[in-house]
């Protein structure tokens, strides 16, 4: 059994995690383009189960032995699934690597979904960290992102997962239709109030192929203008920091030391195995970084791992020049910015001085003492234009 207990300190290393998709949702959210899917019939998760053990072990022949340094398992909603398949993923990943005792497990849950005695079961199983979706705080927004749970639904679950896991974090979307600064400030000072260690606030945003996309331009709703999401953005910045939750990362703010270990690995441009449908994962093979990708559909995705070990339809073997430009997009949208010297040894040169230069006449990157750099807090709302600019 792994991770039962408290979780290790936080390192300064890109580490090595593992993704488990669980692609199944009791319901599809209209904003919402992630690979999740909605069964009418009860999913065979034995089946899964088997599954994500053959594809582990494929992958762990690929990677070569390793040591873990968190496992998450995303979704769709994965606390729909039963703890006994929980503990038999937990199980398969500790035996294709070494998972050191008290690393990271998280797992991503939906108030709608959650239980005392399944949360219960997760813990047993290993799981010491759970992400819960709770998204907004006041029912008729709830309604509006098609959430099936309601307010009362998500206290409920965030008082649960505070008295069974050592940590929790929790989501919310802002940039909604009609708030206004100073709803926002009193929605985020009482999440901040029932947040243990870790939130994470996205903005609002319209994906093609999603509901929300077709009713964004037939026009039945509106979103704050860029300017209005810029200060809702330097809000939040605002009244976290004021609380002991800074931000990190451009969405996720933490107490010091609480920072999402997993999220880190992506951050920093560290390697994780991916499985499940649709899930990407990127790692060095043969001594170069090596991306994988799955195939989406979760019973197409199973019947190609029990055909031949593994559901990967896709992925490529990256350039210098393409691992540095992901290291730099990645990198600087954390807090503690990129280390220039790694930079240096992917792309094979620094970055420009002449660009950097005017990126920060115009204050929007920043030093971090001699070796490192930052994104300022503006530069992190235009963050694609700031890494376009320095990757040229």
């Amino acid at each position: 059994m792994i991770g039962t207990g408290q979780t290790m300190p936080l390192d300064r290393s890109p580490g090595f995690g593992v993704y488990i998709h669980w692609p199944f949702c009791a319901a599809k959210c209209p904003y919402c383009d992630f690979n999740s899917h909605v069964r009418h019939q009860p999913v065979d998760q034995e089946r899964f189960a088997r599954a994500f053990e053959t594809e582990l072990a494929t992958m762990r022949a690929r990677t070569g032995p390793r040591e873990v340094s968190s496992i998450f398992l995303g979704g769709g909603t994965p606390s729909l699934m039963k703890p006994e398949t929980v503990a038999a993923v937990l199980e398969a990943v500790a035996k294709n690597w070494a998972v050191p005792a008290g690393i990271e497990v998280t797992l991503e849950a939906n108030p709608s979904s959650v239980e005392a005695e399944r949360f219960r079961g997760y813990r047993a199983a290993g799981v010491n960290r759970v992400s819960l979706g709770v998204q907004a705080l006041n029912d008729r927004d709830l309604r509006f992102l098609g959430r099936l749970h309601n307010v009362e639904e998500a206290l409920h679950a965030i008082g649960l997962a505070r008295e069974i896991f050592p940590r929790l974090s929790f989501d919310l979307i802002y940039a909604r239709p009609g708030q206004t600064p100073e709803a926002w400030a009193s929605e985020l000072e009482e999440a901040i109030g029932h947040a243990a260690d870790h939130l994470s606030l996205y903005q609002l945003t319209i994906e093609e192929g999603t509901p929300f996309h077709a009713l964004y331009a037939a026009r039945k709703f509106t979103l704050p203008d860029n300017d209005h999401a810029a200060d809702l953005y330097a809000l939040t910045q605002e009244v976290t920091a004021a609380h002991g939750l800074p931000a990190y990362e451009i969405s996720n703010h933490a107490q010091p030391g609480a920072e999402s270990r997993h999220n880190l690995t992506y951050w920093r441009y560290g390697e994780y195995v991916g499985v499940g449908p649709g899930a990407h994962g990127r790692f060095v093979e043969n001594g170069r970084r090596t991306v994988t990708v799955a195939e989406k559909m979760p019973e197409t995705w199973a019947n190609l791992v029990e055909a031949k070990g593994h559901g990967v339809t896709g992925g490529e073997v990256l350039t210098r020049s393409e691992e540095a430009d992901e290291f730099l997009l990645m990198g600087l949208r954390l807090a503690e910015g990129i280390d220039l010297a790694r930079y240096e040894t992917l792309a094979g040169r620094g970055l420009s001085t002449a660009r950097l230069s005017v990126l920060h006449e115009e204050g929007l990157v920043a030093p971090v003492g001699n070796a490192r750099l930052r994104a300022t807090t503006a530069g992190m709302i235009v963050l694609d234009a700031v890494v376009a600019d320095l990757a040229r």
